[in-house]
């Protein structure tokens, strides 16, 4: 029967996450630096794979991902190639929210503060990372273009206009959070263990 119990707990709290990162990023398009709308689920997608596992956090990044479709977010470049926007949209999701997992389940042996902490970090940086692979591997052509029209080198553009200030500020907003999703991880250890 325990077992069981811990089941529906789990499976309940990753459906709540799943709930929150499909909201949260439906709000998150009224939020916008520059041309794009800025990342707020990766603070629940470190939480629920802190809580519930790597799995979990590679769910919730697919959620993201299929999220950014349903928002309209990834329009642009949907008109310019398809399977690449799919590849790079769905790969940035998944793997920043495997990457906010096996980070914290590393990590948590040590500290579970420094563990949230660094997958707080960890997961804004892959999902730029590969959004950024993704620009150099299936737009680069459009991405020049809008560079040369702006005036800039592509890196230069890429870095500042396209994910600068997004990067910063989902970085900001993941590590000033953090400490509350460590305290939210504890409380749910606690009950786990009652």
């Amino acid at each position: 029967m325990g077992s069981k119990k811990i089941n529906i707990r789990r499976l309940t709290l990753i459906a709540l996450f799943t709930a929150i990162v499909a909201v949260m990023q439906m709000l998150g398009g009224f939020i916008k630096f520059g041309q794009f709308s800025v990342t707020l689920v990766l603070v629940p997608i470190v939480v629920g794979a802190a809580m519930c596992g790597v799995a979990t956090g590679a769910w919730l990044g697919c959620v993201f991902g299929l999220m950014v479709f349903a928002t309209g977010d990834a329009a642009a470049f949907l008109a310019i190639d398809p399977a690449g926007t799919i590849v790079t949209v769905m790969l940035k999701g998944i793997l920043a929210g495997l990457a906010a997992g096996l980070t914290y389940k590393l990590l948590s042996r040590i500290n579970r503060y420094l563990a949230v902490f660094t997958a707080a970090i960890v997961s804004p940086v892959v999902n730029t990372g590969i959004f950024l692979i993704g620009c150099n591997l299936f737009f680069y052509d459009t991405v020049s273009q809008w560079a040369l029209a702006d005036g800039k080198a592509v890196g230069a553009y890429l870095i500042l206009v396209m994910v600068g200030a997004n990067f910063l500020f989902e970085v900001l907003f993941n590590v000033v959070l953090s400490p509350a999703a460590v305290r939210i991880v504890d409380i749910a250890k606690k009950k786990e263990n009652n």
